[in-house]
């Protein structure tokens, strides 16, 4: 049986819902990356997939050779397929590593970042993980580090509290893009108060099962159109 993670790659086709998104966050990409000072940057990249979101980007701009990337990633399918492409590109400073974005010591010797990605997360995990998550975030953050993150905003939606919570860790929003046609969205937050200490051995969130993740209750949030948002 294929992994589930790896048949959800397939919605990245062209004019799937899933590439629509993946413009809208190379593009956030793009922009963090075009207001990082000069010199190396760091880049983390969260249940990071086969790393096409990152990928796409360095591919082409000249300051591809100054980013330090770790990708984060537990399906070994997925693994395979990123360092494959990295190592094509030409990328040779893009890490992948096969390992439990979920635990905090995965990210020892690659924060603190300019550039967060937490992208394909929010939806799969409980709202208090989500909370949890946001509030962890400056400890994996550089100074002025930009976090992307996406979430569907399918009933009952979640996205107006994110955005609080990050503005209540330190962040300022620089961006919530909607993708038309779906629930899906994207949000840019830069961080406004000093970085904090990573600590170790903790679990900010952890996937929940499938029939218990918000994005399948509510139904896929990737083909269904966006819903009326609450007041």
């Amino acid at each position: 049986m294929a992994n589930e993670w790896v048949e959800r790659h397939q919605g990245y086709e062209v004019d799937r819902p899933l590439s629509h998104r993946l413009r809208v966050v190379q593009d956030r990409l793009r922009e963090a990356l075009d207001t990082c000072p000069l010199g190396p940057a760091r880049i983390l990249s969260l249940c990071a997939g086969d790393g096409r979101d990152l990928l796409g980007v360095l591919s082409t701009p000249p300051r591809a050779q100054e980013v330090r990337a770790r990708l984060i990633e537990r399906t070994p399918e997925l693994v395979a397929a990123g360092r494959e492409r990295a190592f094509r590109d030409g990328l040779s400073t893009v890490e992948f590593v096969q390992a439990d974005a979920s635990s905090t010591d995965a990210y020892l010797g690659a924060v603190p970042a300019e550039t967060v990605l937490v992208c394909g997360i929010f939806g799969n995990i409980s709202d208090r993980d989500v909370r949890c998550t946001v509030d962890h975030l400056p400890e994996l953050s550089a100074e002025n580090g930009t976090v992307i993150w996406t979430r569907g905003r399918f009933e009952p939606d979640l996205t107006p509290a994110i955005r609080e919570w990050f503005v209540e860790a330190g962040y300022r929003e620089r961006s919530f893009v909607t993708i038309p046609g779906t629930t899906m969205s994207v949000g840019t937050h830069r961080l406004e108060v000093p970085p904090r200490p990573l600590r170790r051995e903790r679990k900010p969130f952890t996937f929940l099962s499938k029939d218990e993740r918000p994005s399948t209750r509510a139904g896929s949030p990737t083909n269904s159109p966006a819903r009326a948002l609450r007041p």
